[in-house]
């Protein structure tokens, strides 16, 4: 028994680290190749190193008009979620009312559905209510899973949060404006940030949705798409692959920590 208990906490070292090898050697390779000088193979070893394809890929004017309409929509569907996840996430933490835990559902169950679901759903809509295809069409497809990131987050948030505050509140006068402002926002501030960077997070690398209602707009994970098909320099590909990586990392990364900071205050005030 004594040397399973010591083998074991090395078992499940070695298995993590394999585990985290393997999602993760994939995405450091990609890196690898965006800074390699051989254009057409890939090679292991990566035959050179060089930052030309850096300024190659600053210089495609594709690149850059990819790049805009993801910001575009990822900030758009990330507003979106913001206010309508918010106010979801207060309903059905504040009330109660006939149908709540399916409501709740409802909110849930675009994020557990494959993207290629949700986006022949839009498209069938669209073409039922004869709404054009544009930035505005991907905005909501975005918006359709990205509510869900921030409604988990707030109402999360909303539970911890004690009703005593609220009615103080109002006992001193405060009407529901201010009271939102001064005593419900500060408590649950972090935990909107959090869901917010994650939604941007997952409208910036989103693919199926936008497919299915971009038209003949290309957001950057598209434009990586139509590259990998017909390639023109694989370098830059992998260069705007390594961007994406960056940017989605980075939000992620801030709603870590900001979750866990709440979730530490939190713990802390009771």
């Amino acid at each position: 028994m004594r040397s399973d208990d010591a083998k074991a906490p090395l078992l499940l070292k070695i298995a993590a680290i394999g585990g985290l090898a393997f999602l993760h050697l994939p995405i450091l390779l990609i890196f690898a190749y965006a800074f390699t000088t051989e254009e057409r193979s890939f090679q292991w070893p990566p035959p050179g190193f060089t930052l030309k394809w850096l300024g190659a890929t600053w210089e495609r004017p594709d690149v850059w008009q990819a790049l805009g309409l993801s910001l575009q929509v990822a900030v758009m569907a990330t507003a979106m979620a913001l206010v309508l996840g918010t106010l979801a996430a207060a309903a059905v933490s504040r009330s109660r009312f006939f149908g709540r835990e399916t409501v709740s559902l409802l909110v849930i169950l675009p994020i557990a559905l494959p993207g290629i679901v949700t986006g022949i759903a839009l498209r069938s809509a669209y073409g039922l209510a004869d709404i054009p295809f544009s930035t505005l069409t991907i905005v909501v497809g975005h918006a359709t899973f990205c509510i869900v990131t921030v409604y988990n987050n707030a109402l999360a948030r909303f539970r911890r949060l004690s009703g005593s505050m609220i009615e103080a509140s109002m006992d001193l006068g405060a009407d529901g404006f201010q009271t939102f402002c001064h005593v419900v926002l500060p408590q649950i501030g972090t935990a909107l940030l959090a869901g917010a960077l994650l939604a941007f997070a997952l409208s910036f690398d989103e693919v199926i949705v936008t497919t299915f209602t971009a038209g003949q707009q290309q957001t950057l994970p598209i434009w990586m798409l139509e590259e990998l098909i017909r390639p023109r320099e694989r370098p830059v590909t992998n260069v705007v692959a390594m961007v994406v990586v960056l940017v989605t990392f980075l939000p992620i990364l801030g709603a870590y920590y900001l979750t866990r900071e709440g979730g530490e205050t939190a713990g802390a005030g009771k």
